[in-house]
């Protein structure tokens, strides 16, 4: 007898799992995530030129996202979604030991933070059951952008630490476009995986530095959502 309710109840659950992708339905799901972003065209920092060995490179920075998008079932192969979130971006430099005679400097944490709210409309194209390719256009608008920096000195016995957090925002631009393309996948128990890399269209730097191009946002997020029907 028992074996027979777990089969109604199999059943059941595959029915509903189901109704979530017939045409004509609504779901919202909530998500969080990590980032890794990065500005183009980010000019290494000069540091040869003020005598030390070397230059520092540009790289990725990370953050963290969370929102929500709202879909409707447009057709059984075919999703339409609207959401918000909001999201650390930026760019950074990699961490490096700088030596100057008998000075060593440390340097941490390097890098341009900034935070967006994020408005996505995308296209859910669904390959097979809770797996599908999408893309889309997603407009932005700055809430904060920062320059930050962490510095250690040790010369000898004396050792000095500095914080560096300088606000930039009148710098930038405050309205961002981007596409996103990525794949998303469904698992049985509605927690979707979704991961989308967002390529920027429009500059982030209101003037550019002589002899560098415009720099423009590229964005990879990875979450975790939960699918609720409406």
């Amino acid at each position: 007898m028992r074996k027979i309710f777990l089969l109604i109840g199999l059943v059941v659950a595959s029915i509903s799992a189901k109704a979530q992708y017939e045409p004509g339905t609504f779901s919202i799901q909530p998500k969080v995530g990590v980032t890794a972003s990065w500005m183009s065209n980010m000019p290494d920092l000069p540091f040869a030129s003020l005598g030390f060995e070397k230059d520092i490179k540009s790289s990725p920075t990370g953050g963290a996202v969370v929102g929500a998008e709202f879909e409707y079932q447009a057709a059984k192969w075919l999703g339409l979604t609207a959401g918000v979130s909001y999201a650390m971006q930026g760019s950074g430099w990699e961490d490096t030991d700088l030596k100057l005679g008998g000075s060593t400097v440390k340097m941490r944490d390097a890098k341009i933070e900034t935070g967006y709210i994020n408005l996505p409309v995308v296209a859910n194209f669904y390959l097979c059951k809770g797996l599908a390719l999408k893309t889309g256009v997603q407009f932005g608008f700055m809430t904060n952008a920062k320059v930050k920096v962490s510095l250690s000195q040790s010369s000898g016995s004396t050792n000095q630490k500095t914080e560096y957090d300088e606000d930039m925002k009148d710098e930038c631009e405050k309205f961002d476009i981007s596409i996103p393309v990525g794949l998303s996948y469904e698992f049985n128990n509605h927690l979707v995986l979704d991961a989308r890399y967002n390529i920027g269209l429009t500059k982030v730097n209101k003037e550019s530095l002589q002899g560098e191009d415009d720099s423009k946002n590229g964005v990879f997020q990875l979450t975790i959502g939960y699918k609720i029907k409406l």
